[in-house]
């Protein structure tokens, strides 16, 4: 009798795992939200031809949608350790669906960009909620020894749902218009995604996704917690080198990232008159890296099962400072190629952190190192992105930047080198 294919043998452990199932769909439905609405405000904001932004202004307007979650998420995170993790996601997507529809209205009406940005920083912050809840959740519904394989598939999955997500923004961009009212619909239409994440939510049993009450756990009030989560977040970290390891090689990875979105984005909005073809052009970049992203999630657990987590950071971070420095000429096509090559490794030393924080620590606080992950996350690419616009020139032909991203690399393999030593045989497991 002839062996189940790879493939097969995938799809029935996951369907042997009902719980991972259902994190799954509510991940997918979660993401194409996401994406579409990621999407659908670049296009409102960036490539409206009723709005024009500056270097400088697309900095700030990242800083304002990222910036303020990112410094309370670590707060935020410590009542994912302490509240039923259900019951955060259904108020999480409550929330959003709110969010979305004020965003919605506001562009509408014709509100200046303040307003719009402040209503979009409610949604990503309750999205990036969602998924440090979804990722401190995984453990939960799958045995130890399948974390790191099952890991990849929700955030291939994911990163596909996303993908799609953005990509589908095109398509009633073409029917109602690049202006406010086109971008307002575009936008309402995030509710419908969000709908059903809501709803999938509510199939979990209550304390199904955790978080367990070990000894670990914190305890006394809640605003107690909230107040310390910054300090047992870090500290944990610190406590764990794998985890301050690959999180340093992430952050680098995010800094470089920051620098080539705005590379890009000057770039094509110089290149191309239309408002349209310089968004096609930059989704194009934007789909290069998902690719590559979504290849990373199949490639990762075979690395790590013959390298070890250690080894294989090291190695995608001395390949990713190689790479940026290939992109010096600025031709589109070669970051295009260099956008889908660094998304995979980007992809690799962030599915490598997620298990670091999974496998190697413990479950009463999970979800604060995951709010410190994410904004390690996002602060590391909106100083990048910031930094970069004090000096990069209005067209984006800036190649010293694309070199600096290479040092950056660089600087972050040294760190995970000397710092993920001091744990490597428990990343080699």
């Amino acid at each position: 009798m002839t062996q189940p294919s790879a493939a097969v043998a995938v799809w029935r452990s996951v369907h042997g795992l009902p719980d991972f199932w259902r994190l799954l769909e509510l991940r997918m439905a979660s993401q194409f939200g996401d994406g579409l609405f990621q999407a659908g405000l670049a296009g409102a904001l960036l490539f409206n031809p009723e709005r024009a932004s500056r270097p400088m202004a697309i900095a700030g307007a990242f800083a304002v949608l990222f910036l303020p979650y990112s410094l309370l998420g670590p707060f935020a995170g410590a009542l994912m350790d302490r509240w039923d993790r259900r019951l955060v996601l259904i108020a999480a997507n409550v929330g959003r669906v709110v969010a979305v529809a004020i965003v919605g209205i506001c562009l509408a009406i014709g509100a200046g960009d303040f307003a719009v940005l402040c209503g979009a920083l409610v949604v990503n912050g309750l999205s990036r909620f969602v998924a440090s809840g979804l990722s401190a959740a995984l453990p939960h519904v799958v045995p130890t020894d399948e974390v790191v394989a099952m890991n990849s598939i929700a955030s291939a999955t994911g990163a596909v749902a996303a993908f799609v997500g953005a990509n589908f923004m095109l398509v009633p961009r073409a029917f109602v218009g690049s202006g406010n009212r086109g971008a307002a619909s575009i936008i309402l239409l995030v509710t419908f995604p969000l709908l059903i994440a809501l709803l999938l939510s509510l199939r979990f049993a209550a304390h199904v996704l955790g978080p367990d009450d070990t000894r670990r756990a914190i305890h006394g009030s809640a605003v107690y917690a909230v107040i310390t989560g910054w300090l047992h977040g870090l500290r944990t970290v610190l406590d764990r080198p794998t985890v301050a390891a690959t999180l340093s090689g992430l952050g680098a990875h995010r800094m470089v990232f920051g620098i080539n979105s705005l590379l890009v984005l000057l770039l094509v909005r110089s290149g191309d008159a239309a408002a349209v073809s310089a968004l096609r052009s930059a989704m194009l970049f934007v789909a290069a890296a998902g690719v590559g992203s979504f290849l990373a999630n199949l490639v990762t657990p075979l690395a790590v099962r013959r390298w070890g987590r250690y080894a294989t950071v090291n190695g995608a971070l001395a390949a990713a400072a190689a790479i940026e420095v290939a992109g010096f000429s600025l031709r589109l096509w070669v970051l295009v190629t260099c956008g889908f090559l660094l998304g995979g490794i980007g992809q690799v030393v962030k599915l490598c952190a997620d298990t670091a924080i999974q496998i190697d620590v413990d479950d009463a606080l999970r979800g604060h190192v995951f709010a410190v992950q994410d904004s390690l996350f996002w602060v590391a690419f909106i100083g990048a992105i910031t930094a970069a616009a004090t000096v990069i020139s209005p067209d984006g032909h800036s190649p010293a930047l694309v070199v600096a991203g290479g040092l950056v690399y660089l600087c972050g393999l040294a760190v995970h080198g000397v710092v993920g030593r001091r744990g490597q045989p428990a990343a080699n497991r």
